[in-house]
């Protein structure tokens, strides 16, 4: 096929795929909206108190088998739900909980942390450990917004414990992708626009060749400059559409277009889903490592016919909780997540269509980057 039809053929693509993607929100939010419409078992994607923190999903999709960092971090987190309700003294039993942790549990904890890291796990312990202190100070004088404070401090220094049992990236991406550019590990990209700053974490541990292909392209420079060209109201905020007539990134090199697959690692799997959605294999009830339930979880766009179809544009997921609820989310599965959102929601509230990204630079986890050979 010559090159002009191949581009009237992806701008096809690519308008069924915005299309498609509106009709799956517009539908979810129409019948639990309208009809109190009440999922199908073979809708929910994931069950229970659904994690919506965005920091806290990345920390438990890590590649770490420790039940005594998952104790901790948990008991940490508990403290938010505690002070919604403002049930004070309940705090002070996810502290004690925290406490004994780091105290009766602290063989356990080092045990998953290779030795010539362990002198960096003791200085963690013991400032989360002096931490709980002075929280328990802050709790004393009822100062919700301190603890709040406090809260993530504590659980950002739980995150650094957590990285130090990451020892080896947790699998071997299929040999036919090798071609790609792969993100073995994670990488922190901000993105300057002109209503304000985005800081993003993308994870390769979960997705390692669509945030391969992001990371290269914030890498490359190709985002900078760029346009948001989509907005549906308050679900979608995409970007990424070069300008000229291609609809995605073409590689100088090959002067093809770069192509991503599919990509969903599911809980408890070894490998990810790669070139088809979890709907298409009949994989209704498993739950991605990495889900939509957080405000501004990032995501690869795609032709609605093609799983493998992605290049360059990406979008953001905005979505207000009473109005799509986590747990009854039909977006997992069928797009693939590469990251998150950890700062700027308030920008983000306010980016719309014809928005501009002013740069986007990779600040941390570069190395983490394997181009191919």
């Amino acid at each position: 096929m010559n090159t002009k039809k191949n581009i009237l053929l992806k701008r096809c693509q690519l308008w069924l795929a915005n299309r498609a993607l509106t009709s799956v929100i517009a539908l979810t939010i129409f019948t639990s909206s309208l009809l109190g419409w009440q999922p199908q078992a073979s809708a929910i994607l994931a069950q229970g108190d659904a994690v919506t923190d965005p920091r806290a999903i990345l920390q438990y999709s890590l590649p770490i088998e420790n039940d005594s960092v998952r104790k901790l971090q948990k008991s940490l987190e508990d403290i938010s739900n505690q002070l919604r309700g403002k049930r004070w003294k309940n705090i002070g039993k996810d502290l004690n909980e925290a406490n004994s942790v780091l105290g009766y549990g602290r063989d356990k904890l080092l045990a998953s942390i290779p030795e010539d890291s362990q002198p960096q796990a003791e200085v963690l312990i013991q400032r989360l450990t002096e931490g709980i202190e002075e929280i328990r100070e802050i709790i004393d004088n009822k100062d919700r917004e301190g603890t709040y404070l406090k809260r993530r401090e504590l659980l950002d220094l739980v995150g650094d414990l957590e990285q130090l049992m990451v020892t080896d990236f947790p699998f071997e991406v299929p040999e036919e992708y090798s071609y790609l550019p792969q993100l073995l590990g994670r990488a922190t990209v901000e993105m300057k626009t002109n209503k304000g700053d985005l800081t993003v974490v993308v994870d390769g541990y979960s997705a390692p060749i669509n945030g391969g292909n992001f990371i290269d392209l914030v890498n490359r420079g190709f985002y900078d400059g760029l346009d948001f060209n989509r907005a549906e109201d308050f679900y979608i905020l995409q970007a990424g559409d070069p300008p000229g007539e291609a609809d995605g990134f073409i590689d100088p090199k090959t002067k093809e277009y770069r192509a991503i697959p599919m990509e969903v690692l599911v809980k408890g799997d070894d490998l990810p889903v790669y070139g088809e959605t979890l709907e298409e294999l009949g994989r209704y009830l498993d739950v991605p490592a990495i889900p939509f339930n957080a405000y501004g979880a990032m995501a690869l766009a795609r032709p609605a016919d093609d799983p493998n179809g992605g290049s360059s544009q990406f979008f953001f997921f905005k979505f207000d909780t009473e109005i799509t609820p986590p747990g009854y989310n039909l977006m997992d599965g069928r797009y693939s997540v590469f990251g998150y959102l950890i700062e700027g929601k308030e920008v983000l509230e306010e980016l719309t269509a014809g928005d501009r990204i002013i740069s986007a630079k990779v600040v941390d986890g570069i190395d983490n980057l394997q181009e191919p050979s």
